[in-house]
């Protein structure tokens, strides 16, 4: 089984009414609950879209510093993202397919690199 990673920038969203927003929470939450079904689920969440209440925890200087905002300003930021773990990339691209239906914007999709074995 390979993990991927299926996200959406914020900024892919788009401009709605609220009524169609209301529409899509149903629809994703049937997807998530297919993935859970199919045992291929590993987390999904949705993140606040304030990036002002994001902080950055950064040791590169061999001390380490928290600040308030993200770590870098930039226009478009992460908003949401779905975990699952899969036999191929054929399910992985199912899966990204059914959410990008389901919220009505785009998603894209990597996959992990291989975990180490542990001893």
């Amino acid at each position: 089984m390979t993990e991927y990673l299926i996200y959406f920038n914020q900024q892919w969203v788009g401009d709605h009414p609220e009524e169609w927003y209301r529409g899509r929470g149903p629809l994703a939450m049937a997807v998530v609950e297919e993935i859970r079904a199919a045992g291929e689920y590993v987390f999904a969440g949705g993140l606040v879209e304030e990036v002002e209440e994001a902080f950055s925890a950064d040791a590169t200087s061999g001390s380490l510093l928290f600040s308030d905002g993200p770590f870098v300003e930039t226009k478009e930021f992460l908003g949401g993202l779905t975990i699952v773990d899969v036999a191929d990339e054929a399910d992985a691209r199912k899966w990204a397919g059914k959410i990008a239906e389901a919220c009505g914007w785009p998603q894209e999709v990597r996959r992990f690199k291989p975990q180490p074995l542990s001893k």
